[in-house]
């Protein structure tokens, strides 16, 4: 069954039909940048193109880069802060609608580099702000937002997402410096079996990975940036 899956972020939003028994896109994605700023109808907007454009009929899952409780938007860092309150999930035609690194997270642990993993397991996406996902025997701790955790007085996601590597023009040995300052943090404060690294920078962790020493093993997510994708859908089918 292909289940419609899409994927909010601060710079773009994409989606594409997931194919739920292989995880994988089972379609070209489609990816439209994200409206500045981004309002909740602006949004909204481009979810119905996306949603258009693929024809799609069925169940749809949609993530959101905030905390998402039974459909309702309660923090917005990435995105404009008036979505503070909204129901996503009725302003996106009834969507299931769940935080963006919690869909990623889920599909890594069902199909990545998390299938079996027992004990405290976190995938962490980097991208224009940090996403977590902490799962204990496999079952997922919803809305965690660890990019917020403070490091030096702000927002470790102001020092080490991936935003801050571009707009710093940073060498990926010295952002590796930050990225792995933040993930001793997180080690020590979670003692998990590992770290899974998603988001869009996955695709490229052989450039910082190699720079990064803990005595946790950290792995690239298997799903890379399409990870947030596929857990929509799953998330849309699991609530059929």
């Amino acid at each position: 069954m292909n289940v419609l899956g899409i994927d909010i972020g601060g710079s773009g939003i994409k989606g594409a039909p997931v194919d739920l028994e292989k995880g994988e896109l089972a379609d070209e994605r489609l990816r439209i940048p994200t409206p500045q700023p981004a309002k909740p109808e602006a949004v909204a907007e481009v979810v119905g193109e996306i949603v258009k454009h693929f024809d799609a009929t069925g169940p749809i899952g949609v993530t959101f880069p905030g905390v998402v409780v039974d459909g309702v938007v309660r923090t917005a860092a990435n995105v404009h802060h008036s979505w503070v309150g909204v129901d996503a999930g009725e302003l996106f035609g009834g969507a299931v609608v769940l935080n963006d690194a919690d869909a990623a997270g889920v599909a890594e642990m069902t199909f990545g580099e998390g299938r079996d993993r027992k004990g405290v397991v976190l995938m962490l996406t980097f991208g224009t702000g940090i996403g977590s996902a902490l799962f204990v025997d496999g079952t997922l701790v919803p809305n965690t937002e660890l990019g917020h955790l403070e490091l030096h007085g702000k927002d470790a996601e102001h020092r080490a997402s991936d935003r801050v590597r571009e707009e710093h023009d940073m060498s990926w040995d010295k952002w590796a410096e930050r990225v792995e300052e933040y993930l001793l943090h997180v080690e020590m404060l979670f003692s998990p079996s590992v770290i899974i690294i998603g988001g869009g920078v996955s695709k490229k962790a052989d450039k910082f990975l190699p720079h990064v020493k803990l005595s946790t093993p950290v792995v690239p997510a298997s799903l890379q940036n399409q990870a947030g994708i596929v857990g929509a859908a799953m998330a849309a089918a699991a609530r059929r």
